[in-house]
């Protein structure tokens, strides 16, 4: 039973991807696809809505925890199908469930494999993520500058409660999550034309200076304590 405590969220993560390769989604994830199954999708949204969320939270998710990387393409279709509001928070929940997935398999059965391949990143992070862990994590999710995937994976690794690390996942994920879901909002025209979503626009100044900015008052409380340990 200890084992399997520790294993199961990586024997979950092989069980979807398994199931993603056997069903050959991977293939039909894409904006051409987007774009034929639009009229399809948004039938599904409004016949069932409770389903076609729940099926759009899981497909998030599994990709999340897969490491696959469709964040732009599944954020854009939520707002495209549930509008801005309601698909930026369905993809935030969706985010967030997959990364804590990714999160627990790194930190029981793969945390010895992991640790040795990231060691010269984790030696980098590893100090601020152990004295503000909240802060630094929140900072990283502002700015999606590191990879998500090792942004689940180096929290786990060196230690960072469950609770921290979901908790800044949720709140850090948002900003640019409804940039996106509002850029599917609108996005029906630049699809039926056989085009793509200008996903760029996140590195736009109007977006990434906010972003920024809201990283900078997210060091505040790591600035003060240690102007007060100097200090004190």
């Amino acid at each position: 039973m200890t084992v399997l405590r520790r294993v199961w969220p990586l024997l979950l993560i092989l069980a979807l991807l398994a199931a993603a390769f056997a069903s050959g989604l991977l293939r039909q994830l894409n904006w051409a696809s987007l774009a034929a199954h639009e009229s399809a999708l948004r039938r599904l949204v409004a016949v069932a809505p409770m389903i076609a969320a729940t099926a759009y939270v899981a497909a998030y998710a599994a990709a999340v925890a897969l490491s696959i990387p469709l964040g732009a393409l599944l954020t854009v279709s939520g707002g495209l199908l549930f509008g801005t509001l309601i698909g930026g928070m369905l993809a935030v929940v969706g985010a967030t469930i997959g990364a804590i997935l990714l999160f627990l398999a790194a930190r029981s059965a793969l945390a010895p494999l992991l640790a040795t391949r990231a060691g010269p990143f984790l030696d980098r992070v590893r100090p601020g993520l152990q004295r503000d862990g909240f802060s630094y994590l929140l900072v990283m999710r502002l700015i999606p500058v590191v990879p998500f995937w090792l942004t689940n994976l180096a929290p786990a690794l060196v230690g960072i409660p469950l609770a921290t690390f979901a908790g800044a996942t949720f709140i850090g994920i948002m900003p640019a999550t409804f940039v996106f879901a509002s850029i599917g909002a609108g996005v029906e025209v630049v699809l039926a034309a056989g085009g793509q979503p200008d996903v760029s626009l996140i590195w736009s100044p109007p977006v990434l200076l906010p972003l920024v900015g809201l990283a900078v008052l997210s060091l505040l409380p790591v600035a003060w304590r240690r102007w007060g340990t100097r200090n004190g």
